[in-house]
Order: C-alpha cells, then structure tokens, then sequence
C-alpha cells in the first residue's frame, strides 16, 4: 500500500454512514430532521473515516519514505508523541502520549516518521495493548533495529465517563525488543522518558 499524506473520503462509504448515522439518531429518540441535526450525520460520518484513516495507511511504507543508511549505534529516542485513538470495545475516544526509541543497525528513518506510525496505528479501532505493540513491530521489520522500545502512556473515556467512571487513571503499556529486553538499556530508556532535559 502506498504512502500518501491526501485525505480522502470514499463517496459511497461516506453515504452509507451517513444513513446509518441518521437512523442512529432516530433509535436514540433524537429527530435527525432538525435543524442542528441535518448536517450531523454527514459531518460524523467524515470524522469517522478521518479518525480510523489509519486502514488506509502502510506504517512500513511511511518509514521506508525517509529511509537513511547512517552509521550510527547509540539510542534515538522521539517522546511525548500526542496521540488520539478509538477504543474498539465501546468506540470511544483515548488519548496520551508515546515514547518510542530504537538503536539503529545500520538503518535510520526520519523523525517524523516515527510520529506517523503513532498515527496510522492509532486512527483505527483499538486496544492500547495491541497498539503499543504494532508500533514496536512496524519498526522493527523495516529497520532492522538492534532493539525498539515503545512505551504509551493513556486516558480512556470509557473509564472516565462511563462504567467505573474514574477521572485520573491513566493506563500504561510497553513492548520491549532486542537490546531493550535487557538491562541498562531498558533503564536507560526508561530514566530518559521520565527526565526533563528541557530544565
């Protein structure tokens, strides 16, 4: 699958939603027919194509865009990369932050691409679990890494405003590979995300 940076919205899945969105409102007992719900269907059913654009996208076509041989072999790290997710089970929003780091082995990739992948995994429906582990998988098949850590750290609405209905917990996941299995380097990582280095 090809990279492309374009939004699109397929016309025929935008028209489907869009009537299932306005029966949606009838079975909650809304009218779709007034006035400040004509244009929601429409509108809800181009934010969701937006927010789960990611099965449109190739995570390893993304980074092979900015592929770089580079000698370099100590630890590149990208942190508190903002990120925004559906979860699949009650399709309501998560959000927070991932830190990812990998040793290169030969092989370098932009920085931003590394914020991309966030996304392409990110904008679909998911479970944090599986996502942290997606993102370490991605770069470790197209770069080749000597060791990829990633860590996520994120609120959950259907926590939050739903269910147990509690305001500040915050979930967090990681996926160790290669050199970050072990110690230092695992502590090493994990003392980095936590520093402030900008004081």
């Amino acid at each position: 699958m090809a990279y492309s940076k374009t939004e699109h919205f397929d016309e025929k899945t935008t028209s489907g939603l869009v009537t299932s969105y306005r029966e949606a409102l009838g079975l909650i007992g809304e009218d779709p027919n007034r006035e400040g719900l004509l244009k929601t269907p429409e509108r809800l059913a181009k934010a969701m194509q937006y927010m789960t654009q990611g099965y449109q996208q190739d995570a390893h076509a993304i980074l092979d865009s900015a592929k770089f041989h580079e000698p370099v072999s100590e630890m590149i790290l990208v942190k508190d990369i903002e990120l925004y997710s559906m979860c699949e089970h009650h399709m309501l929003p998560f959000f927070g932050k991932a830190h990812i780091a990998y040793i290169p082995n030969g092989w370098i990739t932009g920085l931003s691409k590394i914020a991309r992948v966030v996304d392409v995994y990110a904008r679909r429906l998911q479970v944090q679990e599986r996502l942290t582990v997606e993102i370490m998988n991605a770069i470790r098949e197209t770069l080749n890494p000597i060791g990829v850590a990633v860590v996520i750290e994120a609120q959950h609405l259907c926590m939050m405003m739903r269910g147990v209905q509690k305001q500040n917990s915050v979930t967090t996941t990681s996926a160790f590979d290669g050199e970050f299995q072990k110690n230092p380097t695992r502590s090493e990582f994990l003392k980095l995300i936590s520093a402030n280095l900008s004081h």
